[in-house]
């Protein structure tokens, strides 16, 4: 591992460099294209059909986006010939097409089996209950870490955690892809998931930092790294294993989800290395700020 090397602080500062670049791209992107937003923060209506197995995706969506003006996400519903349609209300209140009028040129029976309507209202309140449950993770987070560690080192784990989230939202900005609740449950596991990350190594720099305060700052950071680098690779593979598994097999409802989290944890183990111990150092984190004061008493 590069961590053996001479150059593993190079290597963390080279890193920490585009993690940086990595967020301020993230940043500009969601500033300029924005999110997605999916029909559980923006209302519309979800129905579910039943037609022929032989039937697909491909052939469904270009009748429904010209009877609809408008691009209706079309996903399968884990059973052949069933699919989940997600389309917005018409803005002028004008009365839409029926499913089946629309499907007519498929030649086959189209049963419509549910249809729900979320309103915007609704979407709207969903939209704030989410933001809401961001801040207060986000809140708790930074009462744990400003009581666990001293500010210079709690200041790498916090900033890891904003680069993990901020470039999962670029990427879905970037890419357009419909950001619903299921995505937005995965950027709440993403936060937990990468604050571990970072504590682990932040824990183990503690430690040394006490254990030997002779030591260079640069020095103590690789050691960490290289005392908790087998437990973090091996974390995170089999979690990468089992989010593989749920994007591959879930179907199109959990594939943000799995997206999401598969970002996440890549970067959260990226970021804990590099710029998670790259930061504290550049504060000047040393060995004194772990060392007990002694009490002075005066006569």
């Amino acid at each position: 591992m590069f961590i053996n090397k001479k150059n593993a602080t190079k290597w963390r500062h080279f890193t920490s460099v585009v993690s940086v670049l990595l967020m301020v791209g993230s940043i500009l992107m969601i500033s300029v294209r924005g999110l997605n937003w999916g029909l559980d923060f923006t209302g519309g209506v979800v129905s579910e059909i039943r037609l022929d197995s032989v039937i697909t995706s491909s052939e469904i969506t270009p009748l429904l986006d010209a009877g609809l003006h408008q691009d209706v996400s079309v996903i399968s519903a884990g059973e052949p010939g069933r699919w989940v349609l997600r389309y917005a209300m018409p803005e002028n209140g004008e009365a839409m097409p029926s499913i089946e009028q629309l499907l007519t040129p498929l030649k086959t029976d189209v049963t419509v089996l549910n249809t729900s309507i979320v309103g915007p209202q609704v979407g709207q309140e969903l939209a704030e209950q989410g933001g809401l449950a961001l801040l207060v993770a986000v809140l708790c987070i930074l009462g744990y870490l400003s009581y666990r560690f001293e500010w210079r080192l709690a200041s790498g784990a916090l900033f890891a955690l904003a680069h993990d989230v901020i470039f999962a939202l670029g990427f879905f900005a970037a890419t357009q892809m419909e950001f619903n609740l299921t995505v937005l449950a995965a950027i709440l596991a993403i936060l937990g998931y990468s604050l571990n990350d970072s504590i682990i190594i932040a824990d183990r720099i503690r430690e040394l930092l006490i254990a030997k305060p002779h030591k260079q700052i640069h020095e103590i950071n690789n050691e960490a790294i290289q005392a908790t680098i087998s437990r973090t690779l091996v974390t995170s593979g089999t979690t990468l294993i089992t989010v593989g598994a749920l994007w591959l097999l879930g179907g199109g409802p959990l594939q943000g989800f799995a997206i999401a989290m598969f970002i996440g944890i890549i970067t959260g183990t990226w970021s804990s290395v590099s710029v998670g111990t790259s930061l504290p150092e550049m504060f000047g984190l040393r060995a004194e700020h772990y060392m007990k004061q002694p009490v002075i008493e005066e006569p």
